[in-house]
């Protein structure tokens, strides 16, 4: 029986689109399902960037929502992988999961060739499991300060070198802010949510302080240190202060929320937040700086919890190979400079930090480029599968010293157990 004319017609469409793109149509399309974050632009970033290489190669491409915690997003790629489930073939996995989630996840090499060899040695390192490279890196970034640039020049202020300062500088401003009738007006906001954010600005701080780690390279546990205890203190300071109360529920998007509205003189955050703020319709758009995070004081140095996110392939996808292909192709050097033109998203390609249109859109590349090198790292390789557990214990400590329920050297001494028992003492 002759096919309908309108199926001929589209059978002749979609090769004539193939050859316009300079291939040829797959021998059997597929169809994937990619699991985006949805922070700021992620998810209109991904949703065309799969549209493309839909175009170019004939498959198909189905966006999976997941939760904007990387906590609750882990959970359920857990349930999900631990399933057998097919129902994603591309994991976007945080930079700190590869030792979590690399049983359930396939070996990359056989599929990108000599692309790894292009990204930051660190980060293929970091995805690389018992000889496996379970996830290649898609953007990497590091914990940065922003400020109101408009607010410190008014007032006569630099940007803050120390955390010190940064309480003094915000504490000045308030006053006369609220004087003037500005009393919306916050000091400094941040991820104090207990999730994993919290995790990363808690490292920063002791970093910052010179307290290490929480879990030294070779497993000893060294959370419970004078220098840890004095920078959660100083933390703990802030809040109900130049922080609002609010802040203990404040994940990324809240912090930004606040600070881009016009609401808040200082804010971490990551660098995706550089390209919103600058957005048409930011309230603060022309007003803002960016600068590394301050010092522990003066014995201290600037730090930033290395962040950043990989693609994975699951085991259990039934067409490794394409997933594979898409995960090179969003990956690649012509997609992340898009990616950070448009949005600020850190490129893991050193070439790219060179890139004049880059730089262009993000002058502070070049400037924080140090504390993107030299970024704390999180103890997720030397605790493996137990770094959820060693997180979550972290990031309640710290909140209950940050909400007032317990002492930092009391809650940090109940830590360093808690640790131990976790790693078995340094064998984890």
């Amino acid at each position: 029986m002759r096919r309908p004319d309108r199926l001929r017609r589209r059978a002749a469409g979609l090769l004539c689109a193939a050859l316009l793109l300079g291939g040829a149509l797959p021998a059997r399309a597929v169809e994937l399902a990619i699991a985006c974050g949805a922070l700021g632009l992620e998810r209109d970033l991904c949703a065309a960037a799969v549209e493309a290489w839909a175009e170019r190669t004939g498959h198909r491409v189905t966006l999976v929502s997941t939760p904007n915690s990387s906590t609750e997003r882990l959970a359920l790629y857990q349930q999900v992988l631990a399933a057998g489930a097919d129902d994603i073939d591309v994991l976007q996995v945080d930079v700190v999961w590869p030792g979590i989630l690399h049983r359930h996840l396939i070996d990359l090499k056989p599929y990108l060739g000599d692309a790894p060899a292009a990204h930051f040695p660190a980060l293929i390192a970091n995805s690389t499991i018992d000889g496996r490279l379970v996830a290649m890196p898609w953007w990497t970034d590091a914990g940065v300060l922003y400020y109101r640039r408009d607010l410190l020049e008014r007032h006569g202020l630099t940007p803050p070198t120390t955390w010190d300062e940064l309480a003094r500088s915000a504490e000045t401003i308030l006053d006369a802010e609220r004087a003037a009738g500005n009393t919306d007006l916050q000091g400094f906001v941040w991820q104090g949510r207990a999730y994993e954010g919290l995790t990363c600005n808690a490292l920063e701080w002791i970093d910052s302080f010179g307290g290490g780690t929480l879990v030294a390279a070779d497993g000893r546990v060294t959370v419970n240190n004078p220098q840890a205890i004095e920078a959660l203190q100083t933390a703990a300071s802030w809040v109900g202060g130049i922080s609002p109360q609010g802040v203990l529920n404040y994940d990324e998007e809240a912090a930004r929320g606040v600070f881009q509205s016009g609401k808040a003189i200082f804010m971490r955050n990551w660098p995706y937040a550089w390209a919103l703020a600058q957005g048409a319709d930011s309230p603060v758009r022309g007003k803002v700086g960016v600068s590394a995070l301050p010092r522990g004081g003066a014995a201290g140095k600037t730090s930033g919890t290395l962040g950043g996110w990989q693609l994975a392939v699951s085991r259990h996808s039934r067409h490794p190979a394409e997933a594979a292909d898409l995960v090179r192709f969003l990956t690649s050097a012509a997609q992340q400079k898009q990616r950070a033109i448009r949005a600020a998203y850190n490129p893991t390609l050193s070439a790219l930090y060179d890139d004049s249109e880059v730089l262009a859109a993000n002058p502070f590349f070049g400037q924080l480029r140090r504390t993107f090198e030299h970024a704390v790292v999180r103890p997720s390789r030397v605790t493996g599968s137990r770094y959820n557990r060693v997180s979550s214990a972290f990031w309640q400590a710290t909140h209950d010293v940050l909400s007032g329920e317990a002492e930092a050297a009391d809650r940090l001494a109940r830590l360093e157990g808690r640790l131990n028992r976790i790693g078995r003492r340094g064998r984890w």
